[in-house]
C-alpha cells in the first residue's frame, strides 16, 4: 500500500505566507538568517536577522508551520541565538534607553 500524507490546506497557506514575509524581509535587509524558537502553546517565534543588522520576529502558529516556513523562504536557519548570531543585530539608541527603562524606571512592586 502506498503512503499517503494528509495535507492541511490551511497550514499549508499559513507556511507560505510566513515564508513570503521571511523572503521579503531577507530582499529589504540584503539577506537574512533566523532562528526558530518555541513558545509553547501559542507556536514558534522566527527570530530574523538582516545582514544589515536589522532585525525582526514572526510568529507561527506552531514549531511545525515555523520550520517549513524558514526552509521554504530560503534562508540560513541556527539552531540557537547563540553569541555569533547574536552580534549580527545592530541595536540603536531606541533598544538601549527601553532596556535601561526596563531595569531603571520599570513598575515597581512595593
Amino acid at each position: 500500500m502506498a503512503d499517503t500524507q494528509q495535507v492541511d490546506p490551511k497550514a499549508e497557506r499559513k507556511v507560505a505566507r510566513l515564508a513570503q514575509q521571511i523572503s521579503s524581509f531577507s530582499k529589504a535587509h540584503g539577506g537574512a538568517e533566523g532562528q526558530v524558537a518555541y513558545l509553547g502553546q501559542r507556536g514558534a517565534r522566527i527570530v530574523l536577522v538582516g545582514e544589515d543588522g536589522n532585525w525582526g520576529d514572526l510568529v507561527a502558529p506552531s514549531f511545525e508551520i515555523a520550520e517549513k516556513a524558514v526552509e521554504k523562504s530560503g534562508i540560513t536557519r541556527h539552531e540557537s541565538f547563540d553569541g555569533e548570531f547574536a552580534a549580527k543585530v545592530k541595536t540603536g539608541r531606541y533598544e538601549w534607553s527601553r532596556m535601561a527603562g526596563i531595569q531603571v524606571g520599570g513598575p515597581k512592586n512595593d
